[in-house]
Formats: structure tokens, C-alpha cells, sequence
């Protein structure tokens, strides 16, 4: 991922792990601009992803195909899904529509006041027009992504999702 910033006319790079101009991370530190308590350890950091799924093996599968680009954590319901967000800041949330207790869409719905900053993605089997609707109106999402799903196109949507979730936060 590379994400250009703008601060004074002065342009920033960060790409992967490091940030270029330091100049930029002082300024952000001694000016308090932002409301990140710890600016440098945020821009070093991979991005996190919780995948919520009842389904085992595609938990095991995606966190197999992404395990070394995110931190990944991973939920069998939304139920666990909200204990994992209770104790970690998760910058992205990808949740499949069909589970057994809640929906995709519903758990997304709950989690918009308490996570407004959080970048919700659906990944779902179905192409239902009424799903899709909802996600978008009730569960403000920012992706939807059909099964089968291809790893090239979760990391794209992971890596905008990643920068949105960062222009937020600043």
C-alpha cells in the first residue's frame, strides 16, 4: 500500500512499514492535529481485519491467504466478533451475509454507533438485490464482495478500506 499525504504542501509517502519525512510524524506529535495517541506505532502498524464466519474452513483459508499482509483475527459469529472488537482496535470488518444467529448486514448495523470509524466489508454467496440494499443503507458498508472470492480483490478492498479507515482517524 502506498498513500501519498498533504500537509503544508509538502507531500508524504508512506508505503508498507515505513513512513518518509520524519519531519511530517514531529510536526503531527508536537501540534496534537490528530487524534491518534500514538501517530508512529499507528503508521508502522499492519492493518487489522477481523473476518467474521461461521464457516471454519474459510476462516482457515483467509487468514492462510492474508496472515502475512494483516493481522488477522478471526470470528465463528458476531457474538465473538464483538468481544475481539472490545479489545482491539480493528481498522476493517469483513463479515459474511448468511450466518446462523445474525446476518452480515445486521451485525454491521450494530456495531455503526459504537465503531463509526470502522470500514465494514460483506462478503456473501448470494446475489440478492434486497441484501445488497440493506447493506448499503443499513449497514453502511464500503465493500460488498461475492463468493467465490478472489484474494486479489479482498486485498484491493482491504488496502482502500486500510487508507479510508486512515484518513478518518486523521
Amino acid at each position: 500500500m502506498v498513500l501519498f499525504i498533504f500537509l503544508k504542501g509538502r507531500k508524504y509517502k508512506k508505503s508498507g512499514n515505513k513512513v518518509f519525512g520524519l519531519n511530517f510524524i514531529l510536526y503531527l506529535q508536537k501540534t496534537k492535529h490528530f487524534e491518534i495517541d500514538n501517530f508512529q506505532q499507528f503508521m508502522e502498524d499492519k492493518i487489522r481485519v477481523l473476518y467474521v464466519d461461521d464457516d471454519e474452513y474459510n476462516l482457515r483459508v483467509f487468514k492462510a491467504s492474508f496472515r502475512f499482509d494483516y493481522q488477522i483475527f478471526l470470528a465463528k459469529s458476531a457474538k465473538e466478533g464483538l468481544e475481539i472488537l472490545k479489545e482491539n482496535e480493528i481498522h476493517v470488518i469483513i463479515a459474511d451475509q448468511k450466518m446462523p444467529e445474525v446476518t452480515g448486514v445486521q451485525f454491521f448495523e450494530s456495531l455503526i454507533s459504537q465503531y463509526p470509524e470502522t470500514i465494514r466489508i460483506l462478503l456473501t454467496g448470494y446475489s440478492d438485490i434486497e441484501s445488497v440494499i440493506d447493506a448499503i443503507n443499513k449497514g453502511k458498508i464500503f465493500y460488498y464482495i461475492k463468493k467465490p472470492w478472489n484474494e486479489s480483490d479482498i486485498k484491493l478492498a482491504i488496502e482502500k478500506a486500510g487508507e479510508i479507515y486512515l484518513t478518518k482517524k486523521l
